[in-house]
């Protein structure tokens, strides 16, 4: 972050704690939340580097998450894909046992429905027969 540039003491100067984030409507975040804005546990410290933003977005990153306060991106995705979702917070720390966090769920549902189009698919592979 720019404020940390000049830091040469790298003691206390994570960003630590619940942070805002705001969603992009139609994302797969968005979609595994199902709501404009969340908050998310962070702890580091290194951020995604706004000035190379809108390279990255032409070559097929999506921005789908922000810190509405600070302008720093939380959640990429990558376009066209069936659920690549990186995220700069530790959604770990929001899950249990017996209540996944958002993006844990979406993804394992998604790689359900990925596994089950796949096994209707005449033309996959069946390892069994090989």
């Amino acid at each position: 972050m720019d404020d940390q540039k000049s830091v040469e003491d790298k003691g206390a100067t994570m960003r630590l704690g619940a942070c805002p984030c705001a969603l992009k409507k139609g994302s797969a975040a968005y979609q595994a939340y199902d709501k404009d804005e969340v908050s998310e546990r962070h702890r580091h410290r290194f951020e995604f580097n706004n000035a190379y933003r809108e390279q990255l977005e032409t070559a097929g990153l999506v921005i789908t998450g922000t810190n509405p306060e600070r302008d720093l991106v939380e959640i990429v995705e990558v376009k066209n894909h069936p659920w690549y979702v990186g995220v700069q917070f530790h959604p770990e720390f929001q899950s249990k046992p017996n209540k996944a966090h958002p993006l844990f769920a979406s993804f394992i549902e998604a790689s359900l429905a990925r596994h089950l189009s796949n096994s209707s698919d005449k033309s996959a592979v069946d390892p069994a027969k090989d």
